[in-house]
């Protein structure tokens, strides 16, 4: 009988798993949960089997460490970086975090691969080419600004930057390989 001596990784979920564990959260997945974060380090996620099919661990905390930029150092003694999802108490945050999201990506090629999956995509998917424009008087432009302004400070320097530009390096091989859907099957995250 053969012994396995090593288990497949996902190498995009590692670059996170990596970025994650160096911003000080360590990744459970748990099959009761979607996204959440308890105060104290632990960064709990869905596991693979409760998602959608276009979700993908390493967005998922990447969008996370989004959060905790618009949030702030001090979110991260906090529950679900002191965010309320159940109300719309919170909607201008989640909007900051989006902006922030795109901003991040789109000099990387990566602001479709890594966007968000939950209820705010079609919010996403609208913001202008530049994510940090928009009306005066829109709340979320200078959340995000204060929020990409902490972006090489710690705890997310240098590891978010490091995570994103591996990414990107990972997508793009997997593009020029020719990573694209098999027939009859959705296309990959990546896909163009």
């Amino acid at each position: 009988m053969r012994t396995v001596r090593r288990r497949y990784v996902d190498p995009l979920d590692a670059v996170w798993l990596r970025a994650a564990a160096d911003v000080g959260l360590t990744v459970v997945r748990a099959p009761d949960a979607f996204a959440s974060t308890d105060g104290r380090g632990q960064l709990l996620l869905g596991t693979a089997e409760t998602l959608d099919a276009d979700d993908c661990l390493a967005q998922m905390i990447f969008h996370e460490l989004c959060h905790a930029l618009v949030q702030g150092p001090a979110s991260f003694a906090e529950v679900d970086w002191g965010l309320d999802n159940e109300t719309e108490r919170d909607v201008v945050r989640e909007h900051a975090c989006l902006r922030v999201q795109a901003a991040l990506l789109a000099p990387l090629d990566l602001r479709v691969a890594f966007a968000p999956t939950t209820d705010f995509r079609a919010w996403y998917d609208a913001l202008p080419d530049d994510p940090l424009e928009g009306s005066s008087d829109d709340a979320s432009i200078p959340l995000a600004k204060q929020a990409l302004a902490r972006v090489d400070t710690p705890p997310w320097a240098p590891h978010l930057r490091r995570a994103l530009d591996a990414s990107a390096r990972i997508v793009a091989v997997v593009r020029d390989a020719g990573g694209d859907a098999l027939p009859g099957e959705l296309p990959p995250l990546w896909a163009r």
